[in-house]
């Protein structure tokens, strides 16, 4: 290690009162050797290595020296806040007598993140999804009119803007109203306050840091959108990197539905001419009638191979002419509108910002739609579209990119070094398939046995009995890249049992079973609650709740019951579970990553099942049907995968300090006998294993005995 890294980690060691682990240190250097060579570098650290000390300490040294700026990328709101608000200034306090002037440090945020005083100021207030002008800024007496009021207060008195600075959060409908997306900005130079903008006083106190900590979201619009929307730098940090192309999936894939058409309607009242407003309101009817008459299909995805409709194939073709008729007619409308407000511009070129506003939310409304509709029409083979009717929604169309790895590929990996780090960055015990993702690494046809471990798949055996090893194609590296696993600073073998339930029958369509059930009641009793149970399906949540709520007063265990419901605040239901020592938390989706509950309080985690894709899913059958058709396994090549690392990232809810102890229980016996399992099982913490019930039930109750009487 360099002498000037070497005291700057001392420095902030003490001033931490920490001391420094093996792991951190090897990353650490390893950081600082790839910004040096700029060098691309994959990075798995676990939980507890001290990450974020081990990528700002050469990131702030590297800034500082080249006179530049590292931007630094976090996936959920939590790590940014945690790197914002306590590591870098304790970091920053440390290292300024070891380099003579404090580092500095900035957040680069979506527009939408902060409130726009000309909306706090103006007339010209968007209508909300739900509720108008009226019922938001002027019934007072009504419970949204009086948060509209308490958000306009803290508005004015606030000295950032910022969302994540108001106590308690604002409800998303007000802060719609009085907050604009980037897109939606008429820009400060025209803007009667845009010297007072508060994300513009945020985008020039960026220009002027070392260090700038920014969103996945963020990042991805920078690089491939082109929009530039963070400072120049000499290196991306990207944290929380196993979600980067999911992320990267999101913010590619568009949505159009009559519902957006409407909205489009309404923000478009007082700009467009009124037989362009009358023909947008027929498109959003038309669309509505066709929507809902492919809405009977089966598969949702468009697709254009009849055999996937089978005796349906005649009737769905022509839905499919009746979609694309209306999308046309929809293409054509949208660009009416915008070449009307073009012309508005043109000729009102100095109107009051009331207007220009006004004008600027029809133009991004009336642009996505005409975005959506020619993307659709154009019917790229590098797309899948599908119909999506979510609960309580009208049907839309939805269309994503079937692969990232290119647009990837070709716009974040370049001559600034990419330093990517999670916890989750090994499947099946390597990084080739964190790497293909990202496009550093080629895709191959499908991931056949050859290219997996041999007890991934099917083993073959020569005439004697012997085991024939199987041979791995070279990958095709698409740009230099080095890799580096520091392990982690837990002994998960001593620490942590992962028990699967191998006697169970192999989980059905149907969701829970009996069987299952009465396994998760057997632990939980054991343990005396302490148990995050994970579940792959809201049906499967709301089971299991309407089940324990009454098989655990039977066993006379009377603990509390969380049960996460959609649209809950995942961080207070955590919180709950963190201060109640025994209770038990059952959710799915955004529990199985980011919960960090240290101590006896997660003494027990429960997976329901191997947390494949669903059959359905349009976009993963569309992206395993396209490895298909190359000749290879899209099961294997995109599903188990998928798998491996929602298991690693729920299973590393478990272990969280040193002191923790605790068992993973899986209740699908696959994990035990599929010939993918293995596969799996490489992409987990190494825990000590058992498949015996009672072992299982003896080990964690003899942990809960011993929280009870300690």
């Amino acid at each position: 290690m360099r002498p000037k890294l070497e005291a700057a980690l001392a420095a902030v060691v003490q001033d931490l009162g920490g001391e420094t682990r093996i792991g951190q240190i090897e990353m650490l250097e390893a950081v600082d050797a790839a910004l040096t060579e700029k060098s691309h570098l994959l990075v798995q650290a676990g939980t507890g290595t001290g990450k974020s000390v081990a990528y700002l300490l050469p990131a702030i040294l590297h800034a500082m020296e080249t006179k530049s700026c590292v931007v630094v990328s976090t996936a959920t709101l939590a790590l940014q806040q945690q790197l914002i608000g306590r590591d870098l200034p304790r970091i920053a306090a440390a290292l300024e007598p070891v380099l003579g002037r404090r580092p500095k440090f900035a957040v680069a945020k979506g527009r939408h993140h902060y409130i726009c005083k000309n909306r706090l100021n103006t007339s010209v207030i968007p209508v909300d999804d739900d509720d108008d002008q009226a019922v938001l800024f002027e019934a007072k007496t009504t419970k949204l009119g009086k948060e509209a009021k308490r958000v306009r207060t803290w508005a004015h008195t606030t000295s950032t803007g910022d969302r994540e600075e108001l106590e308690p959060a604002a409800d998303l409908r007000v802060w719609r109203a009085l907050s604009v997306a980037g897109n939606e900005c008429i820009g400060a130079a025209k803007c009667q306050f845009g010297t007072e903008c508060f994300s513009e006083k945020a985008k020039d106190a960026a220009t002027t840091a070392d260090v700038v900590i920014t969103n996945h979201a963020m990042l991805v619009i920078h690089a491939l959108e082109g929009l530039r929307l963070l400072p120049e730098h000499s290196a991306i940090i990207i944290d929380e990197g196993h979600e980067l192309s999911d992320r990267v999936t999101g913010q590619a894939t568009g949505e159009l539905s009559p519902f957006l058409v409407d909205r489009a309607v309404k923000k478009a009242r007082k700009v467009l001419e009124l037989k362009t407003l009358t023909e947008l309101e027929d498109s959003a009817h038309d669309l509505r009638l066709v929507l809902d008459e492919f809405a009977g299909f089966s598969p949702k995805r468009i697709v254009m191979d009849p055999a996937e409709y089978g005796e349906n194939a005649s009737d769905f073709f022509v839905s499919l002419a009746a979609i694309a008729a209306t999308l046309t007619g929809l293409r054509e409308v949208s660009n009416q509108g915008l070449k009307q407000i073009s012309d508005l511009n043109r000729k009102d070129a100095e109107a009051h910002s009331d207007d220009l506003a006004a004008r600027s939310l029809a133009r991004v409304a009336l642009t996505e739609i005409n975005d959506v509709a020619t993307r659709l029409l154009k019917g790229s083979d590098f797309d899948v579209a599908w119909i999506e009717r979510a609960e309580g929604r009208q049907p839309a169309i939805k269309v994503a990119p079937l692969v990232v790895s290119k647009l990837l590929s070709d716009n974040l990996f370049g001559d600034v070094p990419v330093i990517i780090t999670s916890a989750t960055l090994t499947i099946g015990g390597n990084f080739d398939q964190i790497a293909k993702s990202l496009g550093l690494l080629a895709p191959d046809q499908g991931l056949s046995e050859a290219d997996l471990d041999d007890d991934y798949g099917d083993v073959e055996y020569d005439e004697d009995g012997t085991e024939i090893p199987l041979k791995k194609a070279a990958p095709a590296f698409l740009h230099e890249w080095k890799s580096l696993d520091v392990g982690s600073p837990f002994d998960a073998a001593s620490q942590g049992v992962l028990y699967i339930a191998k006697h169970l029958p192999p989980p059905g369509r149907d969701g829970l079973g009996d069987e299952q059930l009465a396994e998760l009641t057997r632990l939980i009793v054991a343990s005396g609650g302490r148990t995050l149970a994970l579940f792959s399906s809201w049906r499967a949540v709301d089971k299991a709740a309407e089940h324990l709520k009454k098989a655990l007063p039977a066993a006379d265990l009377n603990i509390k019951v969380l049960v996460q419901k959609r649209g809950d605040v995942v961080a207070e239901l955590v919180k709950q579970f963190a201060n109640d020592t025994t209770s038990i938390l059952l959710g799915t989706v955004s529990l199985w990553q980011g919960v960090d509950v240290p101590g006896e309080s997660c003494s027990l985690v429960v997976i329901d099942r191997v947390p494949f894709p669903r059959p359905d899913d349009p976009l993963f059958a569309a992206r395993g049907a396209r490895v298909d058709r190359a000749g290879g396994s899209g099961f294997k090549a995109i599903a188990v995968p998928r798998a491996a690392l929602l298991l690693a990232q729920g299973a590393g809810r478990l272990l969280r300090s040193q002191n923790d102890k605790g068992m993973v229980a899986v209740l699908d016996s696959r994990l035990a006998t599929a010939n993918y399992a293995n596969f799996l099982l490489q992409s987990m913490p190494s825990f000590w294993r058992t498949t015996d019930p009672d072992v299982a039930a003896a080990a964690i109750g003899r942990l809960g005995s011993s929280l009870n009487n300690g």
